[in-house]
């Protein structure tokens, strides 16, 4: 049953929600910092740009951000409060890098009601109290004693119920809040309050302003020696101290973001809905205000928050597209605008829906989002894993081995590629024309399987087949000196680097040569017990050229052993534990780290630090790569060394903040790999799969890859089709007409590799796309893209008629096949038993589809289910039917075919506003609501009493903190039905935020067995600001609130992984098992994303 589920997060929050900038790690740097809504990002600038020192989660959504400095000290302190009334002061700890709790509290009140126009969070500039408008007419204090500690809160009543904005002024000698507030007749003024501490209350401030623009919404203050506030209007804007009041007339416009420039407040830029940036200029003679400027700069993203670094460098933070980082030049460009974007950050928020495709058709999904909002709208494609972009391939069969030559070694570029087979050696080499054509290295021997190859010193290559070691020239490519494998021995295993050969033959007999010029000098020759079965003498120390160890993997005993070089003395010898025997051994260094990594013959793959100098192995960590055995090989890409891991899983090991990643490799089996970095081919790898040699470049290495289809227009909903290889969106445009503003709504298609617009469907005025499905129906094979709409007239509270519109897809064409009218909004539509099931309002209706007498089709009511508020999700199984109302939870519905009905089930009682539901299995249901929970429902069908049977019970509740717009069934990931977690189910989520996460049905047994790792961890690891992990993730709703239950915190349990060594060891003790079980445990659950 799918009860006990995994929740965790594949793309972390990027909509850019708060940002400030401040000396904050230490007196001298200046740091930008920023709120990604339930992440907080601290930047240090430098002369090439942003350097991210910190990304940290913290348990609650970010309502306030400030950065303030209390008396006395040398650098600023961060004050964050949360949505559910949290609070806490951060300092940074420059030794640890990490952040110290300096205060931290709750400042909720029992009763009083939520502001609607969010909270608002305010320093005094001289640092005497921090200000909280949380609850309607109330105004909460924390004042801060002489030394710069706070002091406990307390609240002072408000008249003012409708508050916009409120800020502190500057220069005043008592503290003073500027209130910006809405009337009971919708008039807006500015009225200014003095805050007495000693009586805790507010005593009439020094001047107010009446009857203000009816679109003022924020306020701006000025420091001294200006004064005074700036009231940002819809079209106007004002500036006023008491004694002056200057007002400029502006273009309609909604500002949502501003940026002060000079410390002295003469400059500020401002950054409106449509993403145009303006620099407000306060001029000013002697102290005195004379005037307001307003200039045009440029456009950016649409900003929700504007930090202005230095040297006319920018931040403008975006929760609505990609974040920039953009420079204010002194002259226009071309197009007239100051305004050059020097870097762009990913958003995909807010993801309003997405689908889960194979487009590669390789059994791997990708995730094609509708992300960003207005003309930052656009379409993501998210995969998983590294791809390979094929630049050539050739068909040959039964490739044994790969390796990359030089023609000298220091020739940057490799030009000749060795294909081992098993009777034979061929050479492939870079001609004139860039193709790879047949060549030969006289010197080599041709008739056998190449067991190693490599480029050596003094211009030489060398080759090792079963009977014999060559050394040739690399410029005349003759031979120059062999060594011969003993009479009746021949060589097994070999592995080579510049200047040292490392072969064993049969017997267990390890033969150490050495390469000079025009010689191979056998240096040493040892017998061990048993058979080898693995070699490598990688260099990782400080000589490129040559290693002082070496490793060796033994058949029989299933050891790994490193010998040093040049004696052969054994150093260490690790049992390896099993009956798996090591099939490949590599040394490497990663960030400067050096680990022995040991593949085995069931595709499982050892990691081990270690020590070039005493040979000694350590941190032992086990994990599972693929069901078959594995070769190790190295490659570089962008200067840095990575590993390649060729198996039925090709993977690629690297490393991020000294800890080892893997990330899936987006083709199938890989039975070779060799980097092959030539003039044409630059960066790239030459790769051996089934029956065919291929040349490719590689993606950027890292977990997720994204793509962007910039739109310029808003996607509303998506939808593949598998048939037409094409994709459909509902979308639209805002068009400016004279003097008002309208949205133009289409149906678009667009092809599903190349992303091109194909055709376009204009809807009518005032029409609304809502849903949109590709489906076929009974007896009609072809496939039908529906769409679902709706009228929304603006003198309607709810649309009282829609259209469902079925279109065909003719030679890369929509066809309109049928419209049918309906009595209301089509927010759902579904393929259900060769019908179309739609939701209309309040009514869930099942339409069929029927061949009239003409040949024409039509849409024909067949029945209908009364009985909700509006049922704007559903979703079905079989003939089962569940439906997520706007207020009133789950239900489960029933068709029944011989009555032609649809009856209901049971139902949720509880009042849940929904935002998405989705089909666990067949009895348990998964829902997402409008306060950021998550919670389970199952169906009673066992029960004893109707009534019991009637009622979904909730079986599961989780805050997520995020608002989720869709559910999807899929995986991000590759699934392999032999892996231990290729069978566990998931689904997919998108938010608002931009966040892709994963919800994963545990079986019970390991359900319990990381229920306790949570457990433990969460006495370990302890939240940002003294913020309390158990409190965060409790369901929450204005009514109630409850522990999680039957969910578990994927990212908690997945930060295991980034612990000290000894932490994990407490924690491994503690939980009773092996450290080596407890990490591949947790690691295979990161490859559920």
């Amino acid at each position: 049953m799918s009860v006990w589920n995994y929740v965790v997060t594949a793309h972390k929050p990027t909509s850019v929600t708060h940002s400030c900038v401040g000396n904050f790690t230490s007196p001298q740097e200046l740091n930008l910092i920023i709120a990604k809504c339930t992440r907080i990002e601290i930047h240090l600038l430098t002369a090439h740009g942003l350097q991210p020192m910190l990304d940290v989660p913290i348990y609650g959504r970010i309502a306030t951000l400030e950065l303030f400095r209390p008396h006395g000290e040398p650098q600023d302190f961060l004050f964050i409060s949360t949505e559910r009334y949290k609070f806490c002061v951060l300092q940074w700890d420059a030794e640890t890098s990490e952040l110290i709790t300096r205060a931290m509290g709750d400042v909720s009140d029992r009763i009083g009601r939520p502001t609607d126009n969010g909270q608002i969070g305010l320093i005094d500039p001289d640092c005497r109290l921090i200000g909280l408008h949380l609850y309607d007419g109330l105004f909460k204090v924390i004042p801060f004693d002489n030394k710069g500690q706070l002091k406990e809160a307390f609240n002072i009543r408000l008249e003012e119920l409708q508050v916009l904005d409120i800020k502190f002024l500057y220069g005043c000698s008592r503290p003073t809040i500027v209130v910006l507030y809405q009337d009971n007749k919708d008039a807006r003024h500015v009225k200014t309050y003095e805050v007495v501490l000693k009586d805790k209350d507010f005593v009439e401030g020094p001047w107010s302003q009446n009857n203000l623009d009816n679109g003022a919404g924020l306020l701006i203050p000025v420091p001294m020696p200006l004064g005074g506030v700036i009231i940002i209007g819809e079209e106007t804007i004002v500036y006023c101290n008491g004694t002056i009041f200057k007002a400029i007339p502006i273009r309609p416009s909604i500002t949502r973001a501003y940026g002060r420039v000079d410390a002295d407040g003469s400059r500020y830029l401002l950054g409106d809905n449509a993403g145009l940036l303006h620099l407000l200029v306060i001029t000013h003679e002697r102290e005195r205000v004379n005037g307001l400027k307003i200039e045009h700069l440029g456009e950016t993203t649409v900003a929700s928050t504007i930090s202005y670094l230095d040297n006319a460098v920018v931040y403008v933070g975006s929760s609505y597209g990609d974040s920039q980082l953009i420079k204010l030049n002194l002259q226009p460009d071309a197009k007239g605008s100051y305004v050059e974007v020097l870097e762009s950050y990913v958003n995909l928020g807010p993801i309003v829906d997405f689908c889960v495709v194979d487009l590669e058709r390789q059994g791997q999904g990708q995730v094609v989002t509708c992300s960003g909002a207005y003309k930052d709208g656009s379409l993501r494609i998210v995969r998983n894993g590294i791809g390979i972009n094929e630049q050539a391939s050739v068909e040959l069969q039964g490739i044994k081995g790969l390796w990359s030559l030089r023609s000298s070694i220091n020739d940057p570029h490799d030009s000749l590629l060795v294909v081992s087979f098993i009777s034979e050696t061929r050479v492939l080499a870079m001609n004139m024309d860039d193709e790879l054509e047949e060549s030969e290295i006289e010197g080599f021997c041709a008739e056998a399987q190449t067991l190693f190859c490599q480029n050596a010193i003094h211009d030489q290559l060398v080759q090792v087949t079963a009977n014999v070691v060559r050394l040739v020239s690399s410029i005349t490519r003759q031979l120059l000196h062999e060594w011969n494998a003993p009479s009746g021995y021949s060589v097994n295993v070999a592995t080579a680097n510049a200047s040292q050969v490392l072969l064993a033959t049969g017997g267990g007999h390890l033969v150490y040569l050495e390469i000079e010029k025009e010689k191979l000098i056998e240096v040493k020759h040892i017998q061990l017990e048993y058979e080898i079965s693995c070699l490598d003498i990688n260099p990782i120390g400080e000589n490129p050229n040559y290693t002082t160890v070496a490793a060796v993997g033994m058949w029989t005993d299933l050891t790994v052993r490193i010998f040093s070089l040049p004696s052969l003395e054994l150093l260490t010898k690790e049992n390896l534990g099993g009956e798996i025997i090591p099939r490949s051994i590599l040394q490497c260094t990663f960030e400067g780290v050096s680990y022995l990594l040991c593949t085995l013959g069931d595709g499982h793959l050892l990691n081990f630090l270690l020590d070039i100098n005493t040979g000694g192995l350590s941190n032992r960590k086990k994990v599972s790569l693929g069901t078959q055995p594995i070769t190790l090989r190295t490659f570089s890409s962008k200067d840095t060394t990575h590993v390649f891991a060729a198996s039925d899983r090709p993977t690629v090991i690297y490393s991020s903040n000294k800890k080892l990643l893997y990330s899936n490799v987006n083709l199938k089996e890989v039975s070779h790999m060799c980097p092959f970095n030539s003039a044409a081919f630059p960066d790239s790898l030459a790769i051996a799969k089934e029956g065919e040699l291929s040349i490719g470049t590689i993606d950027d290495i890292q977990k997720l890859h994204i793509r962007t289809i910039p739109l310029g227009q808003h996607a509303r909903r998506i939808c593949h089709q598998e048939q037409s290889r094409t994709f459909s969106i509902c979308c639209f445009k805002n068009c400016q007409n004279s003097n008002e503003e309208t949205e133009m709504h289409f149906i678009r298609l667009l092809d599903d590799q190349t992303f091109e617009y194909m055709s376009i469907f204009p809807l009518d005025s005032y029409e609304y796309g809502c849903s949109i499905i590709s489906c076929s129906f009974s007896d009609d094979n072809n496939a039908y893209y529906c769409v679902g709409t709706a009228y929304v007239l603006p003198e309607e509270n709810e649309p009282s008629k829609g259209r469902i519109l079925v279109f065909a897809v003719e030679d890369g064409k929509l066809q309109l096949i049928v419209e049918k009218e309906t009595k209301g909004a089509v927010y759902s539509l579904n393929a259900f038993n060769g019908k179309l099931l739609a939701a209309i309002n309040q009514k869930i209706q099942l339409y069929k589809w029927t061949l009239r007498e003409d040949g024409s089709r039509e849409l024909q009511t067949e029945c209908g289910h009364h009985g909700h508020i509006l049922a704007l999700y559903v979703q079905t199984r079989g003939d089962f039917i569940v439906v997520g109302d706007l207020m009133k939870s789950i239900s489960l519905l029933l068709y029944k075919h011989e009555e032609g009905a649809i009856e209901e089930l049971a139902r949720d009682y509880n009042a849940n506003w929904m935002s998405a539901v989705e089909i666990l299995d067949d009895d348990v249901f998964v829902g997402a609501e409008n306060n950021y929970n998550l919670f389970t429902v199952r169906k009673n069908s066992d029960a004893a009493s109707d009534e019991e049977r009637g009622r979904l019970e909730v079986v599961g509740e989780y805050h997520l903190g995020e608002f989720v717009n869709r559910f999807r069934h899929g995986s991000l990931v590759m699934r392999l039905p032999d892996s231990e977690v290729g069978n566990i189910p998931t689904i997919i989520f998108g938010t608002i935020n931009g966040v892709i996460g994963v919800i994963a049905s545990l079986p019970h047994d390991q359900y319990v067995f990381f229920e306790k790792l949570q457990a433990n961890l969460v006495k370990v690891i302890k939240g940002v600001g003294g913020l309390s992990h158990e409190q965060w993730r409790s369901f929450n709703n204005e009514k109630r609130t409850a522990d999680a239950r039957n969910f578990l915190d994927g990212d908690l349990i997945e930060s295991f992984l980034d612990l000290s060594r000894s932490r994990m060891d407490d924690i491994a003790s503690s939980m009773g098992v092996t450290l080596e079980e407890l990490c591949k445990r947790v690691e295979e659950l990161t490859r559920l994303h």
